[in-house]
């Protein structure tokens, strides 16, 4: 599904240039759940705007889904985004003046579909991660929990192949964190590639496969037997 062919990465920021990815290559399939981890600086999260098509190489090949999108210019990464990638952050990114639904509704508003689709995906989205009673909330009369559901809603109202999560337990307590990995583990038995950056052991347990990064490079990658899943 996912194929990065010697990944570089290189900002110029003044009259250096800083080096942020170095040469990476990797290959995730469909149905994988992959953790990246790695200290601050390392990289991990750059190369998460790369694989979101967020970002794009200055060296090497991306291809997602067979296609070398690489290559893609602003608007083509914007419709790949929107129709293969959902994506989950640590600090929500919910529209404060918006319902839970009509902050679930807004991927399928830029995809143009109808008002009455659209509501009847959102609501089963809100269905789908526990929060039926609360589609008419505004975010601040949620919990952080709650809002980490919504985000996972959006993220799955379009039915990407894909979702991508950097650091979805950051600004959450332990239990709340542990139910939305749940979540995650639920969403990827269903199918879904899942990809989540985090710095935390506890987190990247949750994952099939680990991939460490330092200085740019990939350190390691390890597997979890089967007899070790959650």
């Amino acid at each position: 599904m996912i194929a990065l062919e010697s990944i570089s990465k290189v900002y110029t920021i003044g009259k250096e240039n800083v080096h942020v990815l170095n040469n990476i290559n990797l290959e995730i399939q469909q149905g994988e759940f992959v953790a990246i981890m790695g200290p601050s600086g390392s990289g991990k999260s750059t190369l998460m705007n790369m694989i979101g098509c967020l970002d794009k190489p200055s060296e090497g090949s991306y291809y997602l889904g067979g296609e070398d999108v690489s290559g893609y210019k602003d608007n083509e990464l914007a419709k790949v985004r929107n129709q293969s990638i959902g994506f989950v952050f640590q600090q929500f990114h919910l529209l404060p003046r918006l319902t839970a639904l009509k902050n679930v509704e807004l991927p399928m508003i830029y995809a143009g579909m109808k008002k009455d689709e659209r509501i009847e995906k959102a609501k089963e989205a809100l269905r789908k991660v526990g929060l039926e009673d609360r589609m008419d909330h505004l975010p601040n009369a949620l919990s952080g929990g709650q809002k980490q559901r919504v985000a996972i809603a959006r993220a799955i109202v379009n039915n990407p192949k894909l979702i991508l999560a950097d650091e979805p337990t950051g600004a959450l307590d332990t239990k709340t964190s542990t139910s939305i990995m749940e979540l995650f583990n639920k969403l990827n038995e269903e199918g879904t590639t899942i990809i989540v950056v985090t710095h935390e052991p506890e987190v990247a347990e949750y994952a099939r496969r680990t991939i460490m990064v330092r200085d740019g490079m990939i350190q390691s990658a390890s597997m979890k037997s089967k007899g070790a899943e959650q």
